[in-house]
């Protein structure tokens, strides 16, 4: 399985392809993957007769619109804490709050079972908050929402030198600060 990969799925799975950055091959430049907003997503039926050239698990699960619609995009509740991978702080790593939904459910599934999800739908972004690690692993989400959310981040374990995943569930009400400890 190629490095990448996990933090990809994360990535693209909670945040709608705005957080965690492929790795590419020694002397080529970072590209970023954008997706345009209002881009048509195809039918099941045309999704299911396209050939899978991505290497992505096909998303079982169609983006909920009513689900989003019923959640605050913003508030006054924060979260806070360090992801520490092998006993180690990650520095410089993205980090993602996303609702939980049953369409992030999904893609928080399959993203700890190590597999890659097919990009998230656009209308996510707005849901999902990001930051990255400061250089002692420590991060801080402001301005969420009361509500559950999936915090997730990614690295490159030291002791074995394998991308990991970790995924923590948090609730928060109006105002509330959490800190979490998200480590593996």
């Amino acid at each position: 399985m190629k490095p990448w990969i996990l933090p990809a799925l994360l990535g693209l799975a909670l945040a709608g392809c705005q957080v965690i950055e492929p790795r590419y091959p020694a002397g080529e430049r970072e590209r970023v993957e954008v997706i345009e907003r209002g881009m048509e997503r195809p039918s099941e039926p045309e999704r299911a007769e396209r050939p899978d050239t991505t290497g992505r698990v096909a998303r079982r699960v169609a983006f909920p619109a009513e689900e989003y619609a019923a959640l605050e995009k913003r508030g006054s509740a924060v979260i806070s804490g360090r992801l520490l991978l092998g006993g180690r702080p990650m520095a410089n790593r993205p980090i993602s709050a996303a609702p939980v939904t049953t369409y992030s459910a999904e893609a928080a599934e399959q993203a700890l079972a190590g597999r890659a999800v097919e990009p998230a739908d656009p209308r996510a972004r707005a849901y999902t908050h990001t930051t990255r690690t400061d250089g002692n692993g420590d991060f801080r989400l402001a301005g969420l929402p009361a509500g559950e959310f999936y915090v997730s981040g990614s690295g490159q374990d030291p002791s074995t030198g394998e991308t990991r995943v970790v995924i923590r569930q948090v609730s928060l009400g109006n105002g509330q600060s959490r800190s979490v400890e998200l480590s593996r």
